[in-house]
């Protein structure tokens, strides 16, 4: 390996960083911004962000993992235990952040929870390579969802505990957990997908520059056809079928009509029809929308790492906002149930300013962001737990 070629593999990944911030300010704009805007349609910050803000993150949750366990190099015996140990650890942060913002009046579907149990999830994966991870994220984005609606025929949740806190985790223990895997906004279940081809993304050598440009044009390609084919799907009798089904009380932003590609489904499909499989709709967890909402992750990360190719160390301050997404999100929940809620005028530029003075200057004087500070210790911890035990890779 070339000195050049150590260089780029062990340097952050501005790239990376940049298409976190550009998750956090898309979910940002999810929880502000209307979804009907003034001329009675979905509005832009829904029609782009719905769906693809959260997958994005997810799946940068399987880079950042693969990053952090080893990079293009998956790791064995001892590596792998103190990876392992590692990713739990990060998780444990991640759920126990979760549960305390669950707690705040947000009115939001908060993510952190659900991403620790996705943490825990890639554990026996760490081993594989990228071309294993990718392959099985592609088949759970397809077989998932059909596992789903076949469990979900017979087990249902209140969505009270589908945003746990420790109330929730105490008074309703299982229908949190079955929330979590399986019925609530983030199903684990189905979204083990976005994670598996984060983690198999995350083993490529994504400093070439190759790379980025193959990411970039699968993604779209993969996006634009999974979102063709439902759309056709629909036109061609899916719709009337569907309106005939109907959603059974599920729940859902919109009416069954001409505007479904548009209507958010909170995690799951109905169980009315085996044909609600066929939608690309935002969150309801088909194969259409997980692959149309994986391909359009990819073709962010892609572009993102094309751009820090073209313009280099300039796109360092969007960077800077990504490289502390857990802390910013996290003050961006803790924000809208107290000081800058959603009737806030102009409430999306405030927290996506805020977000930047706080990150800029934060990563440029003192380097990781707090959350992530302890996330990293107990990383580290965790990993010096198991360092002197286990067979050497």
């Amino acid at each position: 390996m070339t000195e050049r070629s150590t260089i780029a593999s062990t340097r952050r990944l501005l790239g990376v960083d940049a298409a976190r911030a550009v998750a956090l300010v898309g979910m940002m704009a999810t929880h502000l911004e209307p979804r009907i805007g003034p001329d009675g349609g979905t509005s832009t910050a829904h029609l782009l962000a719905a769906g693809r803000a959260s997958a994005l993150f997810a799946l940068l949750a399987g880079v950042g993992i693969a990053l952090a366990s080893g990079g293009t190099t998956p790791p064995r015996g001892r590596s792998w235990l103190q990876a392992a140990a590692a990713t739990a650890a990060r998780a444990g942060v991640i759920f126990a952040v979760g549960l305390f913002l669950g707690a705040f009046e947000s009115g939001l579907a908060i993510i952190l929870c659900y991403y620790g149990v996705l943490f825990l999830v890639a554990l026996p994966f760490l081993r594989l390579g990228a071309g294993w991870l990718i392959g099985l994220g592609v088949a759970a984005a397809v077989v998932t969802p059909v596992l789903s609606q076949a469990l979900r025929q017979t087990v249902t949740t209140p969505l009270d505990s589908a945003v746990p806190n420790l109330v929730t985790v105490l008074l309703d223990p299982g229908g949190t957990v079955v929330n979590l895997l399986l019925t609530g906004y983030y199903p684990v279940l189905t979204w083990t997908a976005y994670l598996l081809v984060g983690l198999g993304v995350g083993r490529l050598p994504l400093a070439r520059l190759g790379v980025a440009a193959a990411l970039t044009v699968a993604g779209a390609l993969v996006a634009v056809a999974a979102w063709v084919a439902s759309s056709r799907w629909l036109a061609g009798g899916g719709l009337a079928e569907l309106e005939a089904a109907g959603t059974g009380g599920h729940v859902a932003t919109g009416a069954v009509d001409a505007d479904l590609l548009h209507v958010s489904f909170f995690g799951t499909t109905p169980t009315t029809s085996w044909a609600w499989l066929g939608i690309a709709s935002p969150h309801s967890g088909a194969p259409p929308d997980l692959l149309h909402t994986l391909g359009s992750a990819l073709a962010v990360l892609g572009l993102m790492l094309l751009l820090e190719h073209a313009i280099g160390r300039a796109i360092w301050p969007v960077a800077a906002i990504g490289s502390m997404t857990f802390t910013l999100y996290s003050l961006h929940v803790v924000l809208i149930s107290t000081l800058i809620p959603r009737t806030t005028d102009d409430a999306l530029l405030v927290h996506v300013a805020l977000a930047a003075v706080i990150a800029i200057p934060w990563r440029r004087y003192v380097g990781r962001g707090p959350l992530e500070a302890v996330a990293a210790a107990a990383a580290r911890a965790a990993r010096g737990s198991v360092a002197g035990g286990g067979p050497r890779s």
